[in-house]
């Protein structure tokens, strides 16, 4: 969450989407895995090695040759899904503050769709830093708004700051909105 200070009454925050190499590296494995076993299962149907590795094609069709090619088609099918989540930037968006006309707009790129939350300063009871340490680390900035029980989150999915930067922003937030500061201990 990139934040952009030009002037005293604007905060525009940049969030990224699924565009990170982890997703690129994951795709490429996916794409190389999935054909591989396509492949295989062929080879095993026509008696021809198409793989420069191993021989599928001493491979029984039935039972070997048709369980690779399921793992084949299932592995193109999360393939094309990935890809096509890189492709959109999935869960790209922005977070625009506005003290004059006492807006905040959030904007997200969803999968069909684009999401767009439009709220006025009064909706809002207060930021939460929702913080959790461990196996699965979480650390993200949210709204809690007035009538909701779950917050809305501002930070961008897998996003991993350092906890000062995050209290930073957190607090940089609340009081620019002038509300209070949940979650820290």
């Amino acid at each position: 969450m990139n934040s952009d200070l030009t002037s005293f009454d604007k905060i525009e925050q940049k969030i990224g989407g699924s565009r990170k190499i982890s997703n690129y590296i994951i795709g490429g494995m996916l794409t190389i895995g999935g054909i591989g076993f396509l492949l295989a299962s062929i080879s095993s149907y026509t008696g021809r090695d198409l793989l420069p590795l191993g021989n599928p094609s001493t491979l029984l069709f039935i039972p070997q040759g048709i369980i690779m090619g399921a793992y084949g088609v299932i592995a193109n099918l999360l393939n094309f899904y990935l890809w096509y989540l890189v492709y959109i930037n999935f869960g790209s968006g922005s977070n625009y503050f506005d003290k004059s006309s006492k807006s905040v707009e959030i904007k997200r790129k969803g999968l069909f769709k684009d999401v767009e939350v439009k709220l006025n300063f009064d909706e809002i009871k207060s930021v939460k830093l929702d913080i959790s340490e461990g196996f699965n680390p979480r650390r993200r900035i949210a709204l809690v708004l007035k009538g909701r029980k779950k917050p809305l989150p501002l930070s961008g999915a897998g996003e991993l700051k350092p906890l000062l930067q995050v209290e930073e922003e957190g607090a940089r937030l609340a009081k620019f909105l002038d509300v209070n500061l949940e979650g820290l201990k």
